[in-house]
C-alpha cells in the first residue's frame, strides 16, 4: 500500500444549512446545523485514504476538546497524526459555514488562534516511507524549508502543492512540487476570467510541472509539458446537496492519479467525476459507493 502524508491544517467546522443566504444585517433560520473536521489538507487524505492509500498528517492540535475530536475522527478514519504533543492554552481553528440550499455555495467565516506548523517540526519527521507529499500552500517561509528538505531525502517521491489563497512568495514554491494545484479564486486574484489562459501563462514559468486548475461548475483545465493543455467539463450531479469540500476531492483525486500513472485527461475527468459525487451528498464519506 502506497503511504501519503499531508502537511497543513485541520479546523473544526459548524455547518449551518439555510435556504437562501440571508443579506447583510440579515437574519434567517438554520435548516439544520452540523459540527465537521475540516481542514483542506485533512480532507484530501480522508478522501486518499477512501482510495486506498495509507494516509498520515503533519499540523498543530491545541489541548481542547475540538482537537480531541478531531483526532478521534482522523484515528477512525485510519489517518495518524505524527504530532507530538497539542499545544498547550490553544484553540483549534473553526470555520463557520453557511450553505444555501438554493445554490450550492458555502460561505465561511474562519477564526484561527493557533501557530502554523513549520519546518522544526518538520525536521524531525522520518520521511523514509512515503511514496507521496502533499502541501497545503500556507506559512511561505517555512513551507519552503519544508518542501526544500523532502527534495533533499527523498528525490523519489511525488510532491504536490495546492495554491488556493494569493500569498506572497507562494506561487515561486511552484518550482518545488510535481503537481501545482491552483484555485479558480487564486487565478481570478490574478486578473484571469478563465483557466486556460491562466494555466499557459503559469506553464510559461513551470514548464516541468503539471498544472491544474478546477473552476467549480464549469470543469477543471489541467496544463503540463508532455500533454499540453486539456480542459474537462463538470460532471453535473442530479441535484447539488454540499460543495464545501469539493476542491479538496478534486486534489484528492488528481494525486491518486498521479500515482496511478495516469494521463492528463483521463486524471483530469477522475478529478472532475469524483468531485461531482462529493457535491451530491453531504460530507466526505462513501464517495465511492
Amino acid at each position: 500500500m502506497k503511504r501519503i502524508l499531508g502537511v497543513g491544517i485541520a479546523t473544526l467546522d459548524i455547518i449551518n444549512r439555510v435556504e437562501v443566504y440571508p443579506p447583510e444585517d440579515g437574519e434567517v433560520r438554520a435548516l439544520d446545523q452540523r459540527l465537521s473536521r475540516g481542514g483542506n489538507c485533512t480532507n484530501t487524505l480522508v478522501v486518499l485514504s477512501q482510495l486506498g492509500y495509507a494516509c498520515d498528517w503533519a499540523g498543530h492540535l491545541a489541548d481542547d476538546d475540538a482537537s480531541a475530536w478531531v483526532r478521534a475522527d482522523l484515528e477512525q478514519r485510519g489517518i495518524r497524526w505524527l504530532g507530538s504533543e497539542p499545544i498547550a492554552n490553544g484553540r483549534l481553528p473553526t470555520s463557520y459555514v453557511t450553505l444555501s440550499e438554493r445554490t450550492g455555495s458555502r460561505t465561511i467565516v474562519h477564526y484561527r488562534d493557533l501557530p502554523e506548523y513549520g519546518g522544526d517540526c518538520f525536521a524531525g519527521l522520518d520521511l523514509s516511507a512515503y511514496d507521496w507529499v502533499h502541501f497545503e500552500g500556507r506559512n511561505v517561509p517555512e513551507l519552503a524549508r519544508m518542501m526544500a528538505r523532502v527534495r533533499d531525502v527523498l528525490p523519489q517521491a511525488g510532491v504536490s502543492l495546492e495554491i488556493e489563497k494569493p500569498r506572497e512568495g507562494l506561487v515561486d514554491l511552484a518550482s518545488m512540487a510535481d503537481v501545482v494545484l491552483f484555485s479558480r479564486g487564486f487565478a481570478q486574484s490574478k486578473g484571469y476570467a478563465e483557466p486556460a489562459s491562466f494555466l499557459k501563462a503559469m506553464a510559461q514559468s513551470f514548464p516541468g510541472q503539471a498544472l491544474y486548475c478546477a473552476w467549480g461548475e464549469r470543469g477543471a483545465g489541467a496544463s503540463e509539458a508532455i500533454g499540453g493543455y486539456c480542459w474537462c467539463d463538470a460532471v453535473p450531479p442530479a441535484s447539488i446537496v454540499d460543495t464545501l469540500g469539493a476542491g479538496d476531492v478534486f486534489n484528492a483525486a488528481v494525486i491518486d492519479a498521479r500515482l496511478r500513472g495516469e494521463e492528463l485527461r483521463t486524471g483530469l475527468h477522475h478529478a472532475c467525476d469524483l468531485a461531482a459525487r462529493k457535491c451530491a451528498r453531504l460530507g466526505l464519506d462513501d464517495l465511492l459507493n
